[in-house]
């Protein structure tokens, strides 16, 4: 999700880009879409949240073990959580 990093105050960009510029990307793949479409189906991820969607599809799809977030709306939600895990079964 370079694009996501790369966007908002030009400063914040560029030190976020020389972190993220040594770390490997997990592919994009028809299984993590495929599970990113599920997620908003289910409802486990709102309608409208499909970036969220495909953060936890592509973590879910490859083994994550972790996924960092400060996003507790959607990703880091406890009151979430469940119905996201059962759609990634």
């Amino acid at each position: 999700m370079i694009a996501e990093a790369s966007a908002g105050d030009t400063e914040a960009a560029s030190r976020r880009l020389a972190y993220l510029k040594d770390i490997s990307l997990l592919e994009l793949t028809e299984a993590s879409l495929s599970l990113a479409e599920e997620l908003l189906a289910d409802g486990a991820v709102p309608a409208g949240s499909e970036e969220d969607a495909l953060h936890i599809a592509l973590a879910a799809v490859h083994g994550m073990t972790y996924l960092l977030t400060w996003n507790c709306k959607h990703i880091a939600n406890a009151a979430m959580r469940s119905r996201i895990m059962a759609s990634c079964v």
